[in-house]
């Protein structure tokens, strides 16, 4: 068979004076079941699963991860982190990017193919369609059709359920940062606040326009790992890919050579499908003269963007393996071996050396296992109570019945989920320290505690001298904070 070349879908000419805008038209994903998609599957029931289960989940009395704004707290099960403890945050937000650039250089798009939030929710989205509208073939014929009782019905049931599916995922998030239960009652009795209204309603409007309306356009047009991937990916990286040399030349075939009759049919279903005109010769050549490839576009038609992986990666590829699946059911049906559709790298595919496991990957995965080892050691050995020293700024010291005397201010803050009593001392020079009010705290607060150190005007040297305050708790916790203390006399 002649190769006939089908015109792009959006392709404009300067003489064709047709728009080089065209209007999107929307991918009627076909839905295809195989190993790749199996794991796909698996991922958004499980991220899914703990995105609508954790906030009803409680952890020693509290709601187990909870962000807490106006207190300024964040739970996350046993753990309580403050502002103070921005440093993590920042740390994790590291980690959470060199994991991007970690796998990317590994394998190509796999956070976009399996976990991505965009793809998450879509996958959830497209099974309530194909519920409410059927399969493929009857969604396009749906879509194409004018309106009735039919059309309306399975339209309004696909919007029903994703309007309710949306609130719900919007109720959610603002359960991460309103105690859910108590969020819940105020819904039940009409009572929501206003900012919790809008962001429940802003949450599930995002959810139901970015996964039910926008889908691929999110990943073609908006997000900006489509653009940037390219830098991180080399001759090395695993990328699905198209064995173009076993593939080629693609062509329609049968087990064994059709009759002439069948023939003819076949024919001239190629040239109204490849737009060929009438008078154009086709020859049939014998199977053993084409590739595997018997360009039955099914990877075309489960791509969740529309590609076609046959003409070479590209930015718009999310790495979902949706083809791989695909084209291995059709290999398995005409009895040629997996494979023509993979998982290799661009070396691999040219039939030269991979090292997938080179520098790259592991420098990423060292300073990866480092950076997470150091995020789990910091958060593991932090201190239940920090400790900050103000001096006194009305004056450097004062003089009271033969005593030199400092004055501070000692901010003690608990980041325990239990209250603490303290003991504190002073290091550094022979002097006493007053303390004007018992030093403890609630779970959670911040204390502010005047204190005074007093020494004798012949026991202590005029000038400056270095003295540490030493904070002690209950657990055996110690904190030590350095200050001056200052004496009348010759500054040193």
């Amino acid at each position: 068979m002649k190769n006939v070349a089908k015109p792009k879908k959006y392709r404009a000419t300067e003489d064709s004076g047709a728009s080089m805008y065209v209007a999107h038209e929307k991918i009627h994903a076909r839905e295809i079941s195989g190993r790749f998609q199996t794991l796909r599957k698996l991922a958004v029931f499980v991220l899914l699963g703990l995105y609508y289960f954790l906030p009803w989940l409680n952890w020693n009395g509290r709601q187990a991860v909870l962000f807490d704004l106006p207190e300024r707290q964040f739970h996350v099960f046993g753990l309580t982190f403050w502002p103070q403890d921005f440093f993590f945050l920042a740390l994790l937000l590291i980690i959470a990017a060199l994991s991007l650039f970690f796998f990317t250089a590994l394998a190509g798009r796999l956070w976009c193919g399996y976990a991505c939030p965009q793809t998450v929710w879509t996958e959830v989205f497209v099974w309530m369609e194909r519920l409410a509208e059927g399969k493929r073939n009857q969604r396009v014929r749906l879509d194409a059709g004018p309106w009735n009782r039919e059309k309306i019905l399975r339209k309004t049931a696909k919007h029903g359920m994703w309007v309710l599916f949306a609130l719900w995922t919007g109720f959610t998030f603002v359960g991460y940062f309103t105690p859910i239960e108590t969020l819940g009652l105020r819904l039940l009795d009409f009572n929501l606040g206003p900012w919790e209204a809008f962001w429940i309603f802003f949450y599930g409007f995002a959810t139901w326009g970015n996964a039910g309306f926008l889908r691929e356009q999110v990943c073609m047009y908006m997000c900006p790992y489509a653009r940037f991937q390219s830098a991180m990916f080399d001759s090395n990286t695993l990328i699905i890919a198209y064995d173009t040399e076993r593939g080629e030349p693609r062509g329609l075939r049968r087990k064994a050579v059709p009759d002439v009759a069948t023939r003819e049919k076949l024919f001239a279903s190629i040239k109204v499908e490849h737009n060929a005109p009438a008078e154009a010769k086709l020859d049939f050549p014998p199977p053993e003269a084409l590739g595997d490839c018997v360009d039955c576009n099914l990877c075309v038609q489960v791509c969740p963007v529309g590609i076609d992986i046959r003409d070479g990666l590209q930015y718009e590829c999310i790495a979902c393996a949706a083809c791989i699946d695909a084209c291995d059911s059709v290999m398995d049906k005409m009895g040629y071996p997996r494979g023509l559709i993979r998982y290799d790298t661009q070396n691999g595919m040219e039939k030269k050396p991979s090292r997938i496991l080179r520098p790259r990957t592991l420098i990423y995965g060292a300073l990866l296992l480092a950076l997470m080892g150091a995020w789990v050691a910091g958060v593991t050995l932090r201190q239940p109570v920090a400790m900050d020293v103000l001096r006194d700024r009305n004056a450097l010291y004062r003089v009271v019945n033969d005593n030199v005397e400092n004055v501070y201010t000692l901010k003690i803050m608990n980041k325990g989920n239990a209250g603490q009593r303290y003991r504190l001392s002073v290091e550094g020079i022979d002097a006493e320290l007053v303390v004007e009010r018992e030093a403890a705290t609630r779970p959670g607060e911040v204390l502010s505690l005047p204190v005074r150190i007093q020494a004798g005007l012949g026991t202590v040297a005029g000038g400056g001298h270095d003295i540490a305050f030493v904070l002690e708790t209950e657990d055996g916790a110690r904190i030590v904070e350095k200050s001056r203390f200052f004496a009348p006399g010759e500054m040193q």
